[in-house]
């Protein structure tokens, strides 16, 4: 069920995403429980590493962190749970990321562009986590 702020967290996740250092896609997220938004996050390299996302060649690097595992593993970091909290994120998630969002109790996913595969959208469904896909 669509709720009255999705379009501005979302909106925001966009502006988040412009952290990003990544060229070939910058994706942002943001999770939102009792209408906080108790983490964020973007695609980017892991701490303490350079802020090159892709190699010589414009591939992704391997070790390049999704938005979405940036903010679940941000939160974890702090005293915040989410459990039962909503994903905002630019992009449909992947099946890592997939994977990531069910274990971490989020039980609802808003996102805005669809990624090249739907595994990690199916995961979710098949997981009872709520999908919803905002133009």
């Amino acid at each position: 069920m669509m709720e009255k702020f999705d379009h501005r967290y979302l909106e925001m996740a966009g502006v988040w995403a412009k952290n990003s250092y990544c060229k070939r896609r910058q994706v942002g997220a943001l999770i939102v429980k009792d209408r906080m938004i108790i983490s964020d996050g973007y695609n980017g390299t892991p701490s303490g590493f350079e802020n090159i996302c892709e190699d010589e060649t414009g591939v992704t690097k391997p070790y390049v962190l999704h938005a979405e595992a940036n903010a679940i593993t941000k939160v974890a970091k702090s005293g915040n749970s989410s459990q039962g909290a909503t994903l905002y994120v630019t992009a449909s998630p992947c099946l890592e990321c997939s994977k990531l969002i069910i274990q971490s109790g989020i039980k609802r996913v808003v996102y805005k562009d669809e990624y090249r595969l739907n595994d990690g959208i199916d995961m979710l469904r098949r997981a009872g986590i709520e999908v919803e896909k905002v133009d």
